[in-house]
């Protein structure tokens, strides 16, 4: 599992910056009779649209909450919060350099604020720069150090630069931090695969569906697994029920995409090519990968 999954979690951190009501700073202001711009005025607008924008979010209207939060940055540009909720959109929709432009303003005006930096780690690390998605997690989790969700992305972090160790590390305090955090174990799967060790991967990916059944990757990794063991008839059942479940794991982008290696990625591609696999893509209207 990748960062994208991940990232929702976030925004709803954004969502959940202000409670309900207007922060007492800016409640019950007095419009003054007076031809001069109001500066308070305009940021107190600025807060009342960042506000919408983060209630939005909650409600997955991200064009919506994009469209605000953009004119609050303006009005209300000395605080952090439209500048978090801005570059949190950012990284979502896949603009890594807006993202940490406003993001760096928002830590500049707020540097103890760990959601900040788990962020902007998330933008470096949509940007390639794993480095300083690894710099910044770790400058968040010295203030938050008990964050599953940010021990997470520190773990795939880890996993892009080849640090297998920190990798699982990681991944092993989020599943210690939150016992149901599935995604954490899932990828320590994903790592022992690429080192060889097949069968602890499958016993971590059966512990990730022991969690839940509700998502199709593990399901998947393992129909993979017990392919290349020969035990076809196990792999092409539990293979289309995870296609069945979740269609988008169909394709090989989206299974790099969610950190698969390139092992994995190998096998994932024979076993699409069975007989019975390509039957099942071509019924989901899913193109199979070439043949090599």
């Amino acid at each position: 599992m990748g960062l994208k999954q991940n990232l929702f979690i976030s925004l709803l951190a954004c969502a959940g910056i202000w409670g309900a009501t207007i922060p007492p700073s800016y409640s019950q202001a007095l419009l003054p009779h007076t031809l001069e711009p109001n500066f308070e005025s305009l940021e107190e607008q600025g807060v009342r649209l960042a506000q919408d924008a983060a209630q939005l979010v909650r409600f997955q209207q991200f064009d919506a909450a994009l469209a605000r939060v953009k004119v609050a940055t303006q009005l209300a540009p000395e605080v952090y919060e439209p500048w978090f909720i801005l570059g949190s959109l950012q990284v979502r929709n896949d603009n890594p350099e807006e993202a940490i432009t406003a993001l760096k303003k928002a830590h500049e005006l707020a540097p103890d604020e760990s959601r900040v930096l788990f962020t902007l780690g998330s933008a470096y690390f949509r940007q390639g720069d794993y480095e300083q998605a690894v710099a910044e997690l770790q400058a968040g989790l010295e203030i938050e150090p008990n964050s599953p969700e940010a021990l997470f992305d520190l773990g795939n972090a880890y996993f892009q630069l080849d640090d297998y160790d920190s990798a699982i590390a990681a991944y092993e305090e989020a599943f210690e931090l939150e016992a149901g955090f599935w995604p954490a174990i899932n990828n320590i799967g994903l790592i022992r695969y690429e080192q060889g060790d097949v069968e602890q991967a499958i016993a971590d990916w059966e512990t990730a569906m022991e969690i839940t059944d509700e998502f199709a990757e593990p399901k998947l990794a393992i129909a993979v697994a017990l392919y290349q063991q020969g035990r076809e008839q196990e792999a092409h059942s539990l293979g289309e029920e995870a296609l069945q479940q979740d269609e988008r794991y169909g394709t090989l982008d989206f299974l790099e995409e969610n950190l698969w290696g390139e092992k994995l990625l190998t096998d994932a591609a024979e076993f699409f090519l069975s007989p019975p696999m390509e039957e099942t893509l071509t019924r989901l209207q899913i193109t199979p990968p070439d043949p090599e």
